[in-house]
């Protein structure tokens, strides 16, 4: 064992007393806890003046939807309701509003998204009232984007009381579409359910026709019918109302200058998502090829990049681009009205209470508005050569002008001869009548709104997240005054290089989802019928399905039908749908090139050549039908041809047989996806 060593002990210290008792400290804690509890307690009831703040930061928010007082405030009796997607309602109601002034009365044109729509009980309120709905029906007789709440709204409340509402519709829809008008349709029908008084008959446009007359026709109508309704009269002054007022820039800091940017000043430059129709997304063209092998017209394949931006779709979703006027047409108009198109301006309303300040972001310049705000390249609507008509120093020109815009069997004739049949726009109109020369600035307030346009999108975000493929075919054509009108939004993206001037090209654009869908369950039989680019949303389609197959799923049959002129000019895709049939992710691929023999053959024809298989996959199998392209003759013989099929291998009536496409139509199973 190891040596212990031995410790000498130390003596202790006698024990002090402690300065608290352990009672003492008992005590103090108890003091200290229940003083805390007192003052927590005492603080309780503080919080209320930061609730009263809340509640009065929230008010200006109230005030700013509520029509009713912004209506009382400014002395209006007559609202305007526009559910618009291109423009052209919003058009109208703006032109309601304004017609409003020569009836003694006051109207505002509104979108139903800014304002609380149950304060449509309150109308009453106000006397002499009226609500009009301009409201157009987008799709398979869906809601525009801007009139969805409007519509859940109308559909959820069933207690509300619109006894004292004086109401009136005009629906804008295209009689080629299965579901015509149909919200035209609904709001006159649910309105008039809640209570609602109608005062003149639901008008429906037809833009399979012509909408302006139809507009105009019951426009005729219904102002008489106001006058008698209210006891008021039209006070006969006929004269241009300026909605805007201009005024000039002669030295402003040009970052001040909105320079084609659709919403936020400078949103091109910092890029911040989220990216919709009001915040677009400039996504860098990778690809742009031609399609056709041959042929006059020129089909396109473009690929837009989308990385970082946080966007998302779903095959079948559509993209909006905003294009931009051809520069030539643009430089064009500033020549024959003697303008300098580069002079900053802006066209501010003269209703301080409107929530529309500008008819398009201001301060810009003329050359901004003409080349990304202002459709130049359509034929004009009536109201634009009614308000122009002022301006030509030929009184022959002053009545033809005058003349188009009214009602008359001849002034309807001639404005369908004239401008429609022969495809006018504005710069055509100014060269063909000399002595026709408005200032710019009213122009550019009557001219409408350059609007997206939609593709469908041909890829699938499976295989493509960071990338949005589009197909579409360049508009060009010849008109009957020798003229040679060019689309757009085509013409635009053509001339879109990878890079310009080594810079990237890039498009403005957002993605608008939509119904059109594939089976939640991949084990569904799909049936695709798309000709020409109506093979768009297919693409992405048959991407999906393929790498679904990748992924080890269950995938049921996917049968394609494609339709095009020639096997050798314009079978789009080819390589790709005969890769895809190859492998088998589509079973079966069926083309039909229309003019490649003496007697035309189209998809229709195709499909009742597989008549007993379509029958079992839809009857027995549950299979999705899909239907992209025309709306006018496509969309519709394609419908036709499954009425005869149900009829012959199901053994129908015609009757029974559109009531069986009517209920896959409800159920989901028979989509489409279609334009005129």
């Amino acid at each position: 064992m190891a040596d212990m060593e031995t410790e000498t002990p130390t003596p202790m210290p006698e024990e002090e007393e402690p300065l608290f008792s352990n009672l003492d400290l008992f005590l103090f804690t108890l003091i200290i806890g229940l003083f805390i509890y007192w003052f927590m307690s005492r603080k309780k009831p503080d919080p209320i003046p930061e609730f009263k703040k809340l509640e009065t930061a929230s008010t200006p928010t109230t005030r700013d939807t509520s029509f009713i007082e912004k209506m009382k405030k400014t002395g209006k009796n007559v609202i305007v309701f526009y559910g618009s997607q291109t423009g052209t309602a919003e058009e109208f109601a703006n032109r309601l509003s304004k017609d409003a002034q020569r009836y003694g009365m006051k109207g505002m044109a509104a979108d139903p998204e800014e304002y609380e729509m149950a304060e449509l009980s309150r109308l009453g309120e106000i006397e002499n009232s009226l609500a009009i709905f301009c409201m157009a029906t987008y799709g398979e007789g869906d809601p525009t984007d801007n009139a969805q709440d409007l519509y859940d709204w109308l559909q959820e409340n069933d207690d509300e009381d619109f006894s004292g509402l004086n109401y009136t519709v005009f629906g804008l829809g295209n009689k080629t579409y299965e579901h015509y008008n149909a919200m035209g349709k609904y709001v006159d029908k649910r309105l008039e359910e809640l209570g609602a008084k109608r005062i003149f008959d639901l008008g429906l446009g037809d833009d399979d026709g012509n909408v302006e007359e139809d507009f105009i026709s019951w426009r005729e109508q219904f102002w008489p019918a106001v006058c008698e309704h209210f006891g008021v009269e039209p006070l006969g002054d006929d004269s241009s109302i300026r909605q805007y007022e201009l005024k000039e820039y002669p030295d402003i800091n040009a970052s001040k200058v909105y320079t084609g940017e659709i919403g936020r000043l400078k949103s091109f430059e910092v890029q911040k998502p989220p990216f919709d129709s009001k915040n677009p997304f400039l996504a860098s063209v990778t690809v742009n090829r031609r399609l056709n092998k041959a042929g006059d017209r020129h089909l396109m394949h473009l690929e837009l990049d989308i990385t970082g931006s946080k966007i998302r779709y779903e095959s079948g979703d559509h993209v909006a681009v905003f294009p931009t006027n051809d520069t030539a047409l643009v430089n064009k108009l500033g020549k024959i009205l003697e303008v300098d198109l580069d002079v900053v301006i802006s066209l501010n309303n003269l209703d301080d209470e409107s929530n529309k300040k500008h008819p398009f972001p201001c301060p810009t310049t003329y050359r901004t508005a003409l080349t990304h705000y202002l459709d130049i390249t359509h034929p004009p609507r009536t109201n634009v050569l009614y308000e122009m008509a002022q301006y030509a120093s030929d009184p022959k020109d002053q009545e033809n002008m005058r003349k188009m815009a009214s009602s008359s069997p001849e002034g309807k004739a001639l404005y369908q001869n004239w401008v429609l049949d022969a495809s006018r726009n504005i710069l055509a109109i100014l060269e063909d009548m000399p002595s026709l020369r408005p200032p710019i600035d009213h122009l550019c307030e009557l001219l409408p709104r350059l609007q997206a346009r939609y593709y469908s999108i041909a890829s699938s975000s499976k295989v493509h997240p960071n990338s949005i493929h589009i197909c579409a075919v360049v508009v060009e054509y010849k008109t009957k005054t020798g003229r040679t009108n060019k689309g757009v939004a085509t013409t635009w993206l053509k001339n879109k290089q990878i890079t310009d001037n080594g810079h990237k090209s890039t498009v403005p654009m957002f993605i608008r989802k939509s119904q059109f869908r594939l089976p939640f369950k991949a084990t569904n039989p799909v049936i695709m019928i798309g000709p020409g680019t109506g093979i768009a949303p297919f693409m992405g389609f048959i991407q999906e399905r393929a790498w679904l197959k990748e992924q080890a799923k269950e995938v049921g049959e996917t049968v394609m039908f494609f339709g095009c002129r020639h096997k050798n000019e314009d079978y789009l895709y080819q390589e790709e749908l005969e890769e895809a049939e190859k492998t088998g992710v589509l079973t079966q691929l069926n083309v039909a090139f229309s003019r490649d023999q003496e007697h035309k053959v189209y998809v229709q024809h195709l499909l009742k050549k597989s008549k007993e298989h379509l029958w079992k996959l839809i009857h027995t199998n549950n299979a999705h039908i899909y239907i992209c392209g025309d709306a006018r003759n496509m969309a519709r013989d394609v419908q036709t041809a499954f009425y005869e099929i149900a009829e012959e291998m199901g053994g129908m009536t015609r009757t029974q047989s559109t009531d069986y496409v009517k209920k896959l139509m409800a159920k989901g199973r028979y989509s489409q996806d279609v334009w005129s």
